[in-house]
């Protein structure tokens, strides 16, 4: 081989490489930054119950399916108990810190799902490309899905459902 045939092959090893480090950073950039999302913040539960969660050992009584939902309520995982209230604006669910509701479990992803109102009025879940999946009462979702009244939405170990 010429030296000018090496020097090439080099070169273009040399870009090849670069490439791949600025498409790993814009990954990277992606997973932390993401869109901007709403700036609602919900507390993690405290000690003391909370109005509406079921002692350990009862179970829960299911909430009948149909009617209106006026929140999001947490049912298991670390912020079981808490609940948030549905307006006009969308739920974003993942670990990111600007997200709705921001979970400590580690199979969500920063920006794993949001919960929104359609222009029918109908609430609809949302995978928004998550490693894991987002599930609807046991089955995996792959494009916006409507949530009806009381069908558990399980992402890792935290599972939500929409209440009255």
């Amino acid at each position: 081989m010429t030296g000018l045939t090496l020097t090439l092959m080099k070169l273009g090893l040399l870009a090849a490489l670069w490439v791949f480090v600025l498409i790993s950073i814009a990954v990277i950039r992606t997973d932390l930054f993401g869109a901007a999302a709403s700036r609602i913040r919900v507390a993690r539960p405290s000690a003391r119950p909370v109005s509406g969660a079921v002692p350990v050992g009862q179970a829960a009584a299911r909430p009948r399916r149909g009617g209106v939902p006026s929140k999001l309520y947490v049912t298991s995982g670390s912020l079981a108990g808490t609940s948030v209230p549905l307006g006009t604006q969308q739920i974003t669910l993942g670990r990111a810190h600007d997200s709705t509701i921001v979970l400590d479990d580690d199979f969500a992803s920063s920006r794993h799902a949001r919960i929104y109102q359609d222009a029918s009025g109908q609430w609809v879940v949302e995978d928004l490309g998550s490693t894991n999946g987002t599930y609807l009462d046991r089955t995996k979702i792959t494009g916006p899905a409507p949530v009806p009244l009381g069908v558990p939405i399980r992402i890792g170990k935290t599972v939500l459902e929409l209440r009255k």
